[in-house]
């Protein structure tokens, strides 16, 4: 029993990335002493490290989630060209909300020095415009992810749940034909509550993503209104996102876009 219930917890705190104390008493029903035992025995093991309040992914385990330094090398031009077109799709005055991640980053780059209003969870892009006094900043806090620097959880959660935007622009680790993927639980569960706050979802994401799987599902293709990838997206997967009633958008590699107005945007394919 002793072997199965740490197996358990274990199980529970990769699935998420994170996971509370009190969540773990209540998910294995012993006493808080109990799993704090276990998560001592976990911690010496290396699977996990334990924080204030839980436990998070450890040395052994991480490597299944790329870090953020590691997914900034992959596809670097192509996340370049989606961050300059997507941010041409915001208007001066406009209040935005970025997710954290390596194609939001380029996003956040080319917003630099504009009228906008951000609100982010990244402390990567947060660090980018803090210095930049026409851009207004709101850093949203909670349980900062090791691994990417970004802000998630209860208290996350709690923060969105008080503030709209006009619109939120999203990441993925999948992008599958039954949905978009990432890859935690913690990660997913705030990203919902970002897609609640915003009035209109903007998918980010490069041609890599397509047909790749991460571990948990975020939403549905329905559930956003654009997606702004790179040229490098196959035919196939332009039909897939079409007929989900999602508004494509390519962006072109060697042309810096110019401002687009919403009414452009609603018929750019």
């Amino acid at each position: 029993m002793l072997e199965t219930r740490r197996q358990t917890l274990l199980d529970l705190i990769q699935k998420r990335g994170f996971a509370a104390l009190e969540d773990l008493v209540a998910a294995v029903g012993v006493s808080e002493s109990t799993i704090r035992r276990d998560l001592e025995a976990l911690e010496q093991g290396g699977v996990i490290r334990r924080t204030h309040g839980g436990a998070v992914v450890g040395a052994e385990t991480r490597e299944l989630m790329p870090a953020f330094e590691d997914r900034a090398d992959t596809a670097i031009a192509e996340k370049r060209s989606i961050g300059r077109f997507a941010a041409s799709l915001v208007q001066d005055g406009d209040t935005v909300l970025l997710d954290g991640g390596t194609t939001t980053l380029e996003v956040a780059k080319a917003l630099v020095g504009r009228t906008v209003q951000v609100v982010t969870n990244s402390l990567p892009i947060a660090q980018l415009l803090a210095p930049h006094k026409d851009t207004d900043l709101i850093l949203i806090g909670g349980f900062v992810y090791p691994r990417t620097g970004v802000a998630l959880g209860p208290i996350a959660i709690g923060c969105l749940e008080k503030i709209r935007v006009h619109t939120l622009f999203m990441g993925a680790g999948g992008i599958m034909a039954d949905g978009i993927y990432n890859s935690n639980l913690l990660l997913v569960e705030t990203e919902q509550a970002m897609m609640k706050s915003a009035h209109q979802v903007v998918l980010v994401a490069d041609h890599t993503k397509f047909g790749k799987q991460a571990l948990t599902k975020l939403c549905g293709l329905e559930k956003i209104q654009h997606l702004v990838v790179d040229e490098g997206v196959s035919p196939e997967d332009r039909r897939q996102i079409e007929n989900a009633g999602v508004l494509l958008h390519v962006a072109p590699s060697d042309v810096k876009p110019r401002l687009v107005q919403p009414e452009e945007a609603r018929n750019s394919q």
